[in-house]
């Protein structure tokens, strides 16, 4: 890249810093130009020195948008961290099913299979029923991640990791080897594009779980305390916050009590 370009580079790293927390570290400068390389194709800006004075002059929210989809990444699946899963599975979820409303937050959901996991879970083991009674929000700052998650609709190798019979069972063929989750499934999901370094978090109803996985280590520090500290706020006492076992924040200085690896929880009852 000549000098202009790197310069460009930067000052859109910069901006994906202050506007939305993702942070690309120089080993990943490389990285973050292959992915803005489809934004530039899209919008036919020709240099990235442009897109950098483009994005600066606030002149385009459809291009903004489209810089924060490129560099946020949506690599997900479902049952993605099955350890996690499992402790939640056994150690929280009981608790949870005994009370009349069950209120998870899927926070950087993607294109919805973290959320929709959740449901599984929870249609399997306190059956369909359960469902009418659980509200699943699933958010991303990617508003094209978010449409897909609405949908609810997947190719065949997404599903890779659901095991066959809980393929036939929650998932129905659309046609051009993609599958819909079940209706009652999409009923109790709720996907709104949010910005999680937007604080405070704009909830009336504080939440029982909050799943934040694979989304605090693209953060500068100061920003993963204040992401953890904002969904402190928006849990329940005795409420719980999941993170990903590749994310350590026991380092960190927040009001989180650790629990497990990737499990941590609220103080208060």
């Amino acid at each position: 890249m000549s000098e202009v370009e790197i310069q460009g580079c930067e000052m859109i790293r910069g901006w994906l810093s202050q506007r939305c927390g993702i942070h690309y570290p120089e080993h990943k400068m490389e990285l973050l130009r292959q992915r803005l390389s489809r934004v530039q194709r899209a919008f036919t800006v020709p240099t990235l020195h442009d897109l950098a004075r483009r994005l600066s002059s606030d002149a385009s929210h459809e291009l903004q948008l489209a810089v924060m989809h490129a560099a946020s990444t949506n690599h997900t699946y479902f049952f993605r961290e099955p350890e996690v899963l499992q402790h939640f599975r056994s150690a929280i979820l009981p608790g949870l099913a005994q009370r009349d409303e069950i209120r998870i937050w899927s926070a950087a959901c993607s294109s919805g299979e973290e959320a929709y996991t959740l449901a599984i879970m929870i249609a399997e083991d306190y059956g369909l029923g359960a469902l009418k009674r659980t509200a699943i929000l699933g958010t991303d700052i990617s508003a094209p991640v978010v449409d897909q998650a609405e949908a609810g609709l997947f190719s065949e190798h997404r599903l890779a990791h659901v095991p066959a019979d809980l393929q036939r069972k929650y998932f129905e063929p659309a046609g051009l080897a993609q599958y819909r989750i079940r209706a009652e499934l999409r009923a109790c999901c709720t996907f709104r594009q949010m910005n999680l370094k937007t604080t405070p978090y704009p909830f009336r109803k504080a939440f029982q779980t909050v799943f934040c996985r694979n989304i605090l280590y693209y953060f500068e520090q100061a920003d993963q305390i204040a992401t953890l500290n904002a969904i402190h706020d928006v849990t329940e006492p005795g409420g719980w916050l999941v993170t990903s076992v590749t994310e350590n924040i026991r380092d960190l200085p927040s009001r989180w009590q650790p629990v497990d690896n990737g499990i941590h929880r609220k103080g208060g009852h």
